[in-house]
């Protein structure tokens, strides 16, 4: 029985050695994944119909611009969120500019809010905003990120869990 054990033992490691050998010399085939069945807006039928359909300059200039992209069988440009580079323009760098937008504006109420808190008349100075005070905030809430990552490594940004209320559940 303990031959056996060995012997299977041995095979398992000889075919995870082989594997890797494959591996690391590339002898797998490399994957290529489709991407849904779409082409290139220039040759799918559906699209040059509707772009020879269009009547004003900037219509043209638009058909023009989306030639480039895939389209399905629709006709109709489709967004590739796959993260391949190729397609960063998609939704990858207009995602991480939605992120920074929203992050800024959250930091700037952030920092607004901070600002208030200690003064007499905070609760009216939440219903009334304070113009200057509300600008500033907004254009020191442009680093935000820098801004919050020397927060967060100083331990400012975070409560501790002392301090934190908890349901006795």
């Amino acid at each position: 029985m303990r031959r056996l054990l060995s012997s299977r033992s041995f095979a398992i490691r000889a075919f995870a050695l082989v594997a890797s050998v494959f591996l690391l010399f590339g002898f797998a085939p490399s994957a290529r994944a489709d991407i849904g069945g779409l082409t290139p807006c220039s040759e799918t039928p559906r699209f040059q119909q509707r772009a020879a359909a269009a009547s004003t300059d900037q219509a043209k200039a638009r058909f023009a611009y989306y030639g480039q992209a895939l389209c399905g069988t629709d006709g109709l440009p489709h967004l590739i969120t796959d993260g391949r580079w190729s397609h960063a323009g998609d939704f990858t760098i207009p995602g991480l500019l939605f992120l920074y937008i929203a992050g800024t504006i959250g930091w700037a109420g952030r920092g607004y809010l901070i600002a208030v808190r200690g003064s007499k008349d905070a609760t009216m100075r939440e219903i009334q905003i304070d113009l200057p005070l509300a600008f500033k905030t907004t254009l020191a809430a442009a680093v935000w990120p820098l801004a919050a990552l020397k927060e967060f490594t100083s331990g400012a940004l975070v409560e501790s869990d002392s301090k934190v209320t908890v349901s006795p559940r």
